[in-house]
This record gives C-alpha cells, structure tokens and sequence, in this order.
C-alpha cells in the first residue's frame, strides 16, 4: 500500500485569484484531493493526468522530428507567422515563445485579445487607480461590485479578500459595507447591504451621474434610480477606502465598451474625497502573465507585430482577427488551444500546437504534449493584481512546456542559419 504525498502552498490557476495556499495530495502519481479549493479549482487539478503525445502530419513522431517539422513551417513562412500564447503556461515558457516570435518576426496575441483588452486600452488612455488584493483585503470598508457575483467565476475572492479582518479593518465582513450592481443579466451579489438593478442601456448614465455627484455637480433627478445611485455615491464617499470591483472577463450579456473606462473615471474621482481602487477580475491560466511578459519584453501588452524586425504595437489589428485576411501563412499556438483548432480559422493554416492537450486539437500540424504549469512545472505566474506567485508542481513526467519552447527556438534559429548560408 503507498503512502500518500502532500505537497503544501501549491499555487492554483483555475481562475486570477491565484490561490497558493492549496495542499495536494498525491497517490501513485496521481492527485487524489486539494483543498482548499474552489469548483474552478478542483476542476483545474483533476487528477493531474495530462495526455503525452508528440504528433507531425497526425503521426506519431520523435520530439526531434516533431521540431524539425514545426521549425521548417515557422521559417518558411517568416513574417507572415501567428504566435498564439495560450493559457497554463509559466512566465519562463511565455518568455520562450516570445523569442521564436522574434526569430520569425511573427505576430504575437493571446487570450487576452478578444478579452481584457478593452481594460487595457482604458488603462493606456487614462490611467487607472488599482491595487493589489492584499491591500484591498487590508483597508477596503466599502466594496461596490458593478454587474458581478464572485461566486459564480471567482469563488474564494470573497472568503479570502472581502470577509476576513484586516490591518485597516479587523471586523472583517462586519466592519465592510458591501453595495451591489446588477446590470441586465449581470447579477450582484444577493447578500449585498444595498442593491441596484440597471437595465443595459442605463449602465453609462448612471456611472456619468455618480462620477458627477462625486465632483461635486449635482445632476437633477427624480428617478428611483437617480435617488438610489446617490445613495451609492454617500456611501462611496464616506468610505475610508472605497473597492470597486468588476468582470474584465467577458460573459453572456453583451457589454457597453465604455463599462471599463466609465468605471476607471469613478475610481479616479473617488480618489478626490476618499481613497478608492478599481479591482479587475481576471480569468486564471496565467493570461495576465502574457501581458506581464509582453509588456517587460516589448512595452506592450498584447496585439506585439514583430514583422519588420522590432516590435510594433497594433491593437486595432489583432492576429486572429487577421487570420480571416490571410494574413498569416503559419501559427504557433504555445499553450492550451483556446477552442479547438478545426472551428477557428487556424484550421486554415499549417498550425503547430505545444501545450497541455495539444494533440487533442484537430488539424494541428504538430502537435507536443506538455504537462500544466503549476501541476506538472514551477516557475512563475500572475495574479490577476499583476502579482508574480512561485508555482510548486506537484507531479513529475511530463513533458515541460518551457524545455520543448526553448528546442524549438534552437531548431528555428539552425533553420535560419542553414537558410543563410
């Protein structure tokens, strides 16, 4: 009979929040329990199996023939390549895709394209007033959760930096006001000490109206909503610090693209009469990562061209969008494929995919199975603050998705010295 294995602080990235106090015990190399954990996260561990193919042209293929194959795709099409950066890598591997991304000149987007970026361009456009978790956790008393439930996509968000005590508020949830927004079918948290439900098309007005009562400028109004928000705005600025927490992620309502800089414009005017911060929520698998590692190696955060040899910034021309185009005659997918290769249009184009499940994507050319970074590699990951967190892996064997990068950066650089001389 073997003994079990548990393995402690084990980081988990089954949503942003970045769990790392996770125990997990292993039993014949398999992972029989985590706790605590979350749905998200114990669906994010399983059991740590992870397929283990290396396929080229759907066969099974050596690791060497497999990169040789995916060297002489990237090469060939230099310039014209796609480097699609997936979730559940490290910030090492995310670092290794980015420089075959500069031997080819390629393109390089991520997740985090069709998702955050709206955030992203208000951020660059007029800043924005954030904070780490830790700090929200420490000061925050007044919480305003704008068309969201945590409970639903973020579970522990609120057990770990809503309802415990602080430094700045040693009563916990009892010494917080929690206000909470519903907007169409973005519903707000049930156990909220006040409430309001908007429909979509007042969304923008009612945050102009409350930025403006925050100002100062009182705008006139009899509505029931008008006279509800006022009361949010009171609360608001009477607050020592004031979170205002958000979905960056994109969910079944259709969105107003002005929700992210609306909200931005009334943490930034909050931070007149009080203190305030604008919270994010943000997906797990390490997607702010790939930012991270953009913006320290290029200053951008997604939507990077490096087709004339450095790279350029080109959010209005993201790569998968470009696809449709043809602007592209190779993709690189490192990481989890986001859907399954055959229903996008990268089913159109030789595609290599190194990742967990690669080879469960259809119509990859190549495809290399790694293991999941923080289940079967360490190195580093993001919270969703933009905090580095150390990954502890808890199983051994599979390949590592930063080893197999790195040979393929070495196979397309031999390639493209063949190729001069």
């Amino acid at each position: 009979m073997s003994l079990d294995e548990r393995i402690e602080h084990v980081t988990c990235l089954g949503c942003g929040c970045g769990c790392d106090d996770v125990t997990v015990t292993i039993r014949e190399n398999l992972i029989v329990d985590a706790s605590p954990v979350c749905p998200l996260g114990r669906a994010w561990f399983g059991d740590g199996q992870v397929p283990r193919q290396m396929l080229s042209g759907g066969r099974p293929a050596s690791l060497e023939e497999a990169l040789e194959s995916a060297a002489a795709d990237l090469v060939r099409a230099r310039g014209r390549c796609l480097i699609y950066v997936g979730s559940d890598l490290s910030s090492e591997a995310q670092r290794a895709a980015l420089e075959i991304a500069d031997l080819v000149r390629g393109t390089v987007d991520s997740d985090t394209s069709d998702t955050a970026a709206n955030g992203l361009l208000t951020a660059q456009r007029r800043g924005r007033a954030g904070a780490t978790l830790g700090e929200i956790r420490n000061r925050g008393d007044v919480f305003l959760f704008w068309g969201i439930d945590p409970a639903e996509r973020y579970p522990r968000f609120l057990a770990r930096f809503c309802e415990p005590g602080g430094t700045h508020v040693p009563g916990g949830r009892s010494g917080r006001e929690v206000i909470g927004v519903s907007v169409g079918a973005d519903r707000t948290l049930s156990v909220a000490d006040l409430t309001l439900a908007l429909e979509p098309d007042e969304e923008i007005a009612t945050l102009s109206f409350m930025r403006a009562a925050v100002s100062g400028h009182e705008v006139p109004g009899a509505s029931p909503i008008a006279s509800r928000a006022r009361d949010v705005v009171q609360r608001l600025v009477r607050a020592r610090y004031a979170v205002l927490v958000h979905d960056a992620e994109p969910t079944a309502e259709p969105r107003n693209p002005l929700r992210a800089e609306a909200l931005s414009a009334l943490a930034q005017a909050l931070n007149g009469p009080t203190r305030a911060a604008l919270c994010s929520l943000r997906a797990g698998g390490n997607r702010v990562g790939a930012e991270a590692v953009l913006t320290s190696q290029t200053g951008y955060p997604f939507a990077v061209d490096y087709s004339r040899g450095y790279p350029r910034y080109m959010p209005e021309l993201r790569g998968v969008s470009r696809l449709v185009s043809g602007a592209f005659d190779s993709v690189l997918i490192a990481g989890s494929p986001p859907i399954d290769v055959a229903d996008t249009p990268l089913a159109s184009v030789p595609t290599i995919v190194i990742g967990p499940r690669a080879s469960q994507a259809s119509h990859a050319r190549v495809a290399i199975d790694t293991g999941v970074a923080g289940i079967h590699e360490g190195g580093t990951a993001y919270r969703m603050d933009e905090i580095p967190l150390l990954l502890r892996p808890s199983l051994s064997g599979a390949p590592s998705a930063l080893e197999v990068l790195t040979a393929l950066g070495k196979a397309v650089r031999s390639a493209l010295e063949t190729e001069q001389r």
